[in-house]
């Protein structure tokens, strides 16, 4: 669930409704028992700039509400961001609202997701299974801390 001052995330260990507002630095955790929030969101062409900002890398689901192959991808995306909590962003963006972004990105085929971080860019086009998905993504996170 989407506001205007930050998205609501439920925690997957104590089910707390947790605000989630737009941060460049840390990931988000639940107010209540501290685990790590999958921090997935979906983006407007008002924020999506602002969402990019993040110490973790970010993952970009360009989609649309019409894409068959988008349907069957967003579901992976999301299990992403759920397994990978505390070392991935998700912000998914839907291309018909917001062309601009869109052609910005170079944007001919969805899904197209984009993986940012540090400023470089790497892309996947088209509907993946979930194994080569999670190929994809692993080499762009960084490795837990431990402890």
């Amino acid at each position: 669930m989407t506001q205007a001052d930050g998205t609501i995330i439920p925690c997957p260990n104590c089910r707390t409704k947790n605000r989630v507002r737009t941060v460049a630095s840390g990931v988000p955790r639940c107010s209540v028992c501290h685990t790590m929030l999958p921090w997935i969101l979906s983006a407007g062409p008002e924020s999506f700039d602002a969402e990019l900002s993040a110490s973790v890398p970010v993952l970009v689901d360009f989609w649309a509400p019409w894409c068959g192959p988008c349907r069957m991808v967003s579901p992976l995306v999301e299990q992403l961001g759920r397994e990978f909590a505390g070392r991935l962003k998700v912000v998914k963006l839907n291309v018909d609202e917001a062309p601009t972004i869109a052609a910005r990105y170079g944007v001919q085929g969805i899904p197209l997701l984009v993986v940012s971080r540090g400023g470089e860019l790497d892309r996947l086009v088209g509907a993946v299974p979930y194994a080569r998905l999670k190929q994809w993504i692993e080499p762009h996170l960084r490795p837990v801390a431990a402890g």
